[in-house]
This record gives C-alpha cells, sequence and structure tokens, in this order.
C-alpha cells in the first residue's frame, strides 16, 4: 500500500531531546539511567485536576477512567524526593537553559524575556505529580531544507517521564523507573507547513544533526523521539507520538496518509448509502443464548468463566469494517482497540470477518435475525462479563459514528513496522496551569551575548574543511554535512586522528549498505564506532575489518570488542606475518606456478586472501603477492 502522489498533507514534527547535563532539571540527582534492582518501591493512585477556568482535559480523564495503580522503583543514591513529589521542586537547572537557549539561537529562534514554568496535566503514571513541569524558552526560528524554509513555532525546556518497565492488565498496574523523570528535555515543535513524507524525514534529519553538533544533548536509542501531527485535505489533524528511530518517520506519514485518504472513502460510502448519525444506536443484545453450543473457543471460554455475549447491530457497514486502512490494519482493528481500552476486553469478533472462529452460517443468521439486519447491515459482538461488553460496546458504537464523520481527531502511538494504533483523545487546552513553586528567571541580554558568541559551527562553514584539510572529494565532503553523523564523524578525524575517507565512508556507505542487508544497526552505538576506529588507530585491526566487526556488533551489541575481534578472527597482521604466510602459500603450490605460469597470481592470491582477508589492506596484500610471486617464479624458471 502507497499513498497516492495527488494526496495534500500538511505535517509538523514535535522534537523531543534529552540534554546531556550532570543534573536533572530541578533538583540536583544526576542524569544517570540505570539497570541493577531499585532498593525503594512505592505506589500511587492519581487523580485529574481542573484547570484555572474549571475545566477537565478529555485526555487526563480518559486515563483516570482506566483505575489504574501505578509502582513506582527508584534508587537512594541516584534519585531523591523531588521526584518522589514529597518535596518541592529547586530552581531550574541553569546548566539545562544555557543549552536550550544555545539551540534556540542556532534554530533563529528568539528566546523569551522572562521564563514560567508551567505545569502540564498527565496521569498516565509517567510523573508521580501527575503532570510535566515545562518552560518556554523561544518562539519563531527556521531551518532550511531543500531551499525551503520550515518555520519553528516554538522551543521548551522540560522535564522528561519516568520509563515504563512493564504493564499488568490484569492487576491493573503499570511500573515505571524513576531514574528518567526529571532529565532535561528540549523540545522543537515545527509548523505544519511539511508538505511529504521525504520532506519530514529530511526535516528531522536536520533538527537532529544540529542537535548534535552542540555536544551538549544525550546520543544513542531512546534519547530523542519525535511526535508527529498530520493531516490531509478533508482530514483531521492526528497526533502520532514515541517515534524514536528518524528512518521510521517516512514509512509513519505514508501509512497515516494512507489511512486518513480510506476513511474518508469509508465516509463517502456510508453517506451514499444513505446512514446518518442518529441510525447507529447503543443497542446491546445478549446473543449469549444463541452461541451457548458454538464451537468457538472463545465464547466457549467466556461461558466456562460465567461470562455473557454481546451484539450490536451497525446500520449500513456490511463489507466496510474488514477494508484494509493500513497495511494488515482494518477498520475492525480501530474498533477493537476502542473496546480493549474502554471496556478492558480482549478484542471485538465482527461480521465481515465471518465464519470464523467456530461461528458459522447458522449462528450468524440466527445473529442478524434478533438484531433486525437488512442487507447491508453490520454486527460486532464482544464476549466476556456483562459490564465490560457493554462498555466495549459503547466505545465501537462512538467509532462507527466517528466513520461518518472521517478521520477522528486523536493522538495515535507509533508501532515498529511505522503503522499506528489508538491511543487516547487528542488533549485540550485544559491541561495547563502554572508552576507555583518554581520562581521564574529573567534571561538576560548578556547571557544571550554570551551564548551567541559561543555557537558551534553550523554544518555550511565546514565544506572547505572538509576538501583542503581532511582531505575528502567533493562528493564525500558534501554528504558528510548532511549526515546526521556530521558530530561523530569530525571526533573520530580531529580527537583520533583517523584518516576522514576512511570514517565517512564506514559511516555513509558500510553503516547504509548494513542496514539495507537487513542488519539492526540502530543496536550500534556511537561509543561502539568509537571504539572500533581505536582498534583501527592502535594498529589492532585493519580498516579492511571494520565491516565484519560493525556487522557482528549490530546483532552483538554488549560484547567487548576486543573478544569480537578473537572469535571472529581480525586481529590485525604485520607485513612479516603477511610474507611467512604468502612464503607458505607459494610453496605449497609449486607445481602450480610450473604449469600456469600466466595465470598463477590470482590463484596465489585468492588463497593467500582466504587466510588474511579483514587482517591487513588488500593493496599491501596484492603488491607483496606479485613482488614474490616473481621472485619465485624468476628462480623457478631459471633453474
Amino acid at each position: 500500500m502507497r499513498p497516492a502522489s495527488n494526496v495534500k498533507m500538511k505535517c509538523g514534527i514535535e522534537f523531543h531531546q534529552m540534554l546531556d547535563t550532570k543534573s536533572k532539571l530541578f533538583c540536583n540527582c544526576p542524569t544517570l539511567l540505570r539497570k541493577d534492582k531499585p532498593d525503594i518501591i512505592f505506589k500511587r493512585r492519581l487523580r485529574p485536576t481542573r484547570s484555572e477556568l474549571g475545566e477537565v482535559d478529555p485526555a487526563a480523564l480518559f486515563e483516570f477512567k482506566k483505575g489504574l495503580t501505578y509502582i513506582y522503583e527508584a534508587y537512594s543514591d541516584t534519585t531523591c524526593l523531588v521526584e518522589m513529589d514529597e518535596e518541592p521542586p529547586h530552581d531550574l537547572n541553569p546548566e539545562a537553559l544555557e543549552i536550550a537557549l544555545m539551540i534556540a539561537l542556532m534554530l533563529n529562534s528568539r528566546p523569551v524575556d522572562e521564563i514560567f514554568v508551567m505545569r502540564k496535566i498527565v496521569i498516565d503514571g509517567s510523573n508521580t505529580t501527575g503532570f510535566q513541569r515545562t518552560a518556554l524558552i523561544a518562539l519563531g526560528g527556521y531551518i532550511s531544507v531543500d531551499g525551503k524554509v520550515i518555520p519553528i513555532q516554538t522551543i521548551c525546556l522540560e522535564e522528561d517521564a519516568a520509563r515504563k518497565i512493564r504493564e499488568d492488565r490484569k492487576a491493573k498496574e503499570v511500573i515505571y523507573r524513576l531514574d528518567r523523570l526529571g532529565i532535561p528535555l528540549i523540545e522543537i515543535a515545527t509548523a505544519p507547513n511539511i508538505s511529504s513524507p521525504e520532506e519530514a524525514e529530511k526535516v528531522a534529519l536536520k533538527i537532529g544533526q544540529l542537535l548534535r553538533i552542540t555536544g551538549r544533548v544525550k546520543r544513542g536509542l531512546g534519547t530523542i523521539r519525535q511526535d508527529l501531527n498530520i493531516s490531509i485535505e478533508g482530514g483531521a489533524r492526528v497526533e502520532i507520538k514515541g517515534i524514536q528511530k528518524i528512518e521510521l518517520i517516512k514509512k509513519v506519514i505514508e501509512n497515516e496518509v494512507i489511512r486518513q485518504t480510506t476513511l474518508l472513502k469509508i465516509k463517502d460510502e456510508l453517506k451514499k448509502r444513505g446512514l446518518k448519525i442518529e441510525d447507529i444506536k447503543e443497542e446491546f443484545v445478549d446473543i449469549t443464548e444463541v452461541l451457548k453450543n458454538s464451537d468457538s473457543k472463545i465464547v466457549k471460554k467466556t461461558l466456562s468463566r460465567g461470562g455473557r455475549v454481546y451484539a450490536v447491530k451497525l446500520p449500513k457497514f456490511k463489507g466496510l469494517i474488514g477494508i484494509e486502512i493500513q497495511p494488515g490494519r482494518r477498520l475492525g482493528t480501530e474498533f477493537s482497540e476502542r473496546a480493549q481500552f474502554w471496556g478492558g476486553v480482549g478484542g471485538i469478533i465482527h461480521s465481515d470477518e465471518l465464519p470464523k472462529y467456530g461461528i458459522g452460517d447458522r449462528e450468524i443468521k440466527a445473529i442478524e435475525k434478533i438484531l433486525k439486519c437488512k442487507e447491508l447491515d453490520a454486527f460486532v459482538l464482544v464476549a466476556d462479563e456483562k459490564n465490560k461488553c457493554i462498555a466495549a460496546l459503547k466505545a465501537v458504537v462512538e467509532r462507527a459514528r466517528e466513520a461518518l464523520i472521517g478521520v477522528p481527531n486523536e493522538t495515535r502511538a507509533a508501532n515498529p513496522n511505522g503503522t499506528t494504533r489508538y491511543s487516547r483523545p487528542m488533549p485540550g487546552k485544559a491541561r495547563m496551569y502554572p508552576e507555583t513553586d518554581i520562581r521564574p528567571i529573567r534571561v538576560s541580554p548578556d547571557l544571550i551575548e554570551k551564548i551567541r558568541n559561543n555557537l558551534p559551527e553550523m554544518p555550511e562553514k565546514k565544506l572547505s574543511k572538509f576538501i583542503n584539510i581532511y582531505g575528502l572529494n567533493e562528493a564525500l565532503a558534501k554528504r558528510m554535512l548532511n549526515s546526521y553523523h556530521l558530530d561523530l564523524f569530525e571526533y573520530i578525524v580531529e580527537e583520533l586522528g583517523v584518516s576522514a575517507t576512511i570514517v565517512a565512508n564506514t559511516l555513509e556507505s558500510v553503516l547504509k549498505s548494513l542496514k539495507r542487508d537487513g542488519f539492526p544497526v540502530e543496536n550500534i552505538t556511537d561509543e561502539k564506532i568509537i571504539e572500533v576506529f581505536k582498534l583501527l588507530k592502535n594498529g589492532i585491526i585493519a580498516k579492511e575489518a571494520i565491516p565484519d566487526i560493525l556487522q557482528y556488533i549490530s546483532e552483538n551489541p554488549d560484547e567487548d570488542l576486543n573478544k569480537v575481534v578473537d572469535k571472529l578472527g581480525l586481529r590485525a597482521i604485520s607485513k612479516d606475518e603477511l610474507e611467512n604466510i604468502i612464503d607458505e602459500v607459494l610453496e605449497k603450490n609449486k607445481e602450480l606456478l610450473i604449469k600456469k605460469k600466466e595465470r598463477a597470481f590470482g590463484a596465489i592470491m585468492g588463497d593467500v586472501m582466504k587466510i588474511v582477508r579483514g587482517r591487513i589492506d588488500g593493496k599491501i596484500v596484492n603488491e607483496i603477492v606479485r613482488k614474490k610471486l616473481n621472485a619465485k617464479l624468476t628462480r623457478l624458471f631459471s633453474k
């Protein structure tokens, strides 16, 4: 499935990047993520509060209705009472503010004169307080991508959320860890004038590159997250949260455009069939008796536990619930997700997928008769406890009514394959109110001037240096200027003294080639890449070994590199060792040299490379093999 090329779309991106500070945003705890067992555990229930105007945010109300209990894990030596919401927050971290202002100036934004911290209501458990603290740092700004100006709307400094460790749906408990809570996070929001999936990916790469060249942001998977706001002509704004891989952005947008386009077609078909919103009624019918002798395992299991089966008629929906709206996902999938969220059921069964699940034609006709279904009518059934069935079918009816509107205005979460799933209703304006525990901060002109005078060199100014000093050809130099790994490239070349051409080819060719071949290169951290080049610099490996090592550690990221080198047999050999190997190969192939003098080089070179491949420069092997082969042949034929 690919989106039609003539579909007009708008997209804005929100970037959330962890800053590399010594301490958290509102306390002195380190910005350290832990893997060891926590020594503090406590429980909380969270409730929504009203805004200053007395309104309740719909997203907060949605989370509250789940009725979840939140269990928090903490460490006595690296977390404190601020994260536990047992102590007021400290003043805003000046180091984090300085980094945020630096990034704002690099994005041509206008810093505000005075910073006020706000509370954003979030009661999904990710904040012990029931809100996230955030502060507006700068307004406006822009970046340029392929000659097009992409405006920046706002830049905020906020605290990161707690890490979700696991969820127990049966116990209605979610476990969070407080090590990440409070780490400074910069939020950069672009205007919604991105007009294609390809352009969105370029914008993400450009801003990601600018963040990295500061040298003051955290790196690695999970340290940067993107949220997308997408709409197409005739559709509605949909927010897609939590995209951690930049390369997934293009795919997510393509799939969302397909989803919205298909939903609009379904809306048109429903209207063509004459359906009105008031025709979709909350009339839930107990059909347990119809299915009491069913072969359906789902039904049998439910009835054995004392559950019931309820159904609802969806007039004029026949053939539409089963329509694919994203790869592997149908309108029925969206019905099912709503039922799961609001009813706590395992899923739904709809008439477009029957006969299936042990429900046959005879039972289908009986259900249609009870529901008084006409030719174009469909139905949905749920098997569970009565109250869960009713809540689930209410959610299905609500989503069915939204099908007449077209595209629901909602928040969705990204799946690893680039599709999306329902997350919650779109937040409203009622979620923000002032933070009364933190003093405002004046942003002085002197501070701005000091930061402006120490901004890092922008990518556009590096071309001459890359060609004239680093020795890259113009094409490779331009590729590196646009590379997400620009800062890593400069660090390795300048700090380790490795050939710029080798580093650039590794980052821009080898890694991309491995990715095309299906290897999980996202598992290779910058630190591992730096280690590989240290091995090269110290003569422990040859440059030919780099692709094999990177391939291996992409699948085994935690292994020690020195052990990997030995395991793969890639430890570099000296010229003396190479000459001894060549001498042995020549001696073993003396008969071949006599019989096939003219074609001997290829055979000898092949045998030598089987032994030394990846352990020494191939040019050196070629040179010494030719030299020794000619000497050997001269001796053999001069006798």
